[in-house]
């Protein structure tokens, strides 16, 4: 029995900002529980619901050195869908509103997480063979661990990998005041290891020491090479690509069904989306007091609003797309300016766009299942889940050939009647709005085509299954 422990700080159902919580908490259950015994350590935080705290029962606890403090650690623990979950707690670092504070704060809470993480691992009598490691915040366990080995027979032969799910986000701070947090020796904070560009580095670190890298789709995986993509770590990755590999998320198809989803107006199928998708459009712009049509194309958008996920793009030609024969709903929020520029248009053209500046589960589900297509027009995506739920909802997407969009989205071919999706290659605002006429042409002119596209990407498979077997071939790699 191989033994994985992932180390994350976030995880679907206890605690989520984004598309990491629906890996952490996701792909675990999904392995052979015969061969492989995967388990999650999580910090246990505050702002968690009292429905998961309550559930939490004690393990064990004890006193850690962080350089020169002395740190309490608690480790609480819940079996959830057949899958341990461990909780570090400590109150004086986890009890924020939010799971992430200023960036000053969190280096040391996570230069914490990450050495009692490995601290943590004697006393619950788990000793892993792989510890896989997610983003920066726990990008010191791979340091730590080398640091470990000198003094302790127990993490010895230990393997790692480090997954990014997004470069952008790499915990930096001065080094000097790192090198205190973290008590780690000054043989660590050389431009070879921790050290980038004068200030430390904490997923750098996770990338020099980890045995195995990876990132959330094969093209990412490429593009992080380049200057572009690589946020001034692509000779960084260069130098580790032999070891760098991409493995494209899924989702779980059990929450995402359109057959038995209880969010939506009318249940349906591949077998019967022609008749009864349709119906969910109706109530949409019933609900949301849109012209109620059901010919008129609907363009959905869920997404936090952020330069990254190419608003500014949107923004160019908003006016422009409001002529068209269209509605478009958005939901979300983020920077101020997208925000306002969704609310003016909701004004301007009430009857074609409605801004919903706010996050809820339902309504995402809603837009997914009532649209007809669905924008994703990023600079950059690692990548990208909205895409898979649309797919999976027989919502047409027309996206930018970036990261995990352009490996999740077969671009239309007319000819050849092939395609799961539309897409374009430059950022460019009219090559973006010229592939959403394109889409228009094809929805309007013909019809037949657009529900073949429909049913194609219906068809497709992205649940976990997929990625948990690619993730498992992985380990084998690391462990043979």
């Amino acid at each position: 029995m191989e033994k994985i422990l992932f180390a994350a700080s976030e995880a679907v159902p206890f605690i989520k900002t984004g598309g990491l919580a629906d890996v952490v908490g996701s792909l675990p259950k999904y392995f052979d529980k015969e061969t492989y015994d995967v388990r999650v350590m999580l910090p246990k935080y505050m702002c968690m619901k009292d429905e998961w705290k309550e559930k939490l029962t004690y393990c064990t606890h004890f006193y850690m050195d962080l350089n020169w403090r002395t740190q309490y650690v608690g480790i609480l623990e819940l079996e959830y869908d057949g899958i341990t979950f461990y909780f570090i707690d400590n109150e004086y670092y986890f009890n924020g509103f939010t799971p992430y504070g200023d960036m000053y704060s969190d280096i040391e809470k996570f230069a914490f997480f990450s050495k009692a993480v490995l601290s943590a691992l004697p006393l619950i009598d788990f000793r892993p063979d792989i510890l896989h490691c997610h983003d920066w915040q726990s990008g010191l366990v791979p340091v730590y661990l080398d640091n470990f080995r000198y003094g302790n027979e127990f993490y010895r032969g230990i393997k790692t990998i480090m997954t990014i799910h997004n470069l952008k986000f790499q915990g930096t701070w001065d080094t000097k005041r790192v090198m205190d947090i973290t008590g780690l020796p000054r043989y660590y904070f050389a431009p070879d290891k921790l050290e980038a560009y004068k200030d430390a580095n904490y997923l750098k670190g996770g990338i020099v020491y980890a045995d195995r890298i990876t990132t959330v789709s094969s093209s990412y995986a490429e593009e992080i090479k380049t200057p572009f993509y690589g946020e001034k770590l692509d000779g960084l990755m260069n130098a580790r690509a032999n070891c760098l590999s991409g493995i494209v998320n899924g989702i779980d198809y059990e929450d995402y069904n359109p057959a038995d989803d209880q969010h939506i107006e009318r249940n349906y199928s591949v077998d019967n989306f022609r008749k009864e998708k349709v119906k969910n459009k109706i109530a949409l712009q019933k609900e949301l007091g849109l012209e109620a049509d059901h010919r008129v194309m609907m363009i959905g958008v869920v997404s936090r609003l952020t330069d990254q996920k190419g608003f500014d793009l949107i923004s160019y030609v908003m006016d422009e797309l409001c002529q068209d024969a269209v509605q478009l709903v958005v939901l979300g929020t983020g920077e101020e300016k997208y925000e306002n520029m969704f609310r003016h248009y909701a004004w301007k053209y009430a009857d074609k766009v409605s801004a919903n500046i706010f996050y809820s589960e339902p309504m995402s589900h809603k837009i997914y299942a009532s649209c007809d297509a669905f924008l994703m027009p990023s600079l950059f995506e690692p990548c990208g889940l909205s895409q898979l739920m649309s797919l999976r909802y027989g919502t047409v997407p027309v996206v930018r050939e970036t990261g995990g969009l352009k490996d999740t989205v077969e671009a239309y071919n007319e000819f050849e009647k092939t395609g799961t999706g539309f897409s374009f290659m430059n950022y460019n605002a009219h090559e973006m709005l010229g592939t959403i006429r394109y889409a228009e042409r094809i929805y309007y002119d013909k019809k037949r085509d657009w529900n073949k596209i429909v049913e194609r990407g219906m068809q497709k498979d992205f649940s976990w299954k997929n990625s948990a077997k690619q993730y498992e071939d992985l380990y084998e790699s690391i462990l043979c």
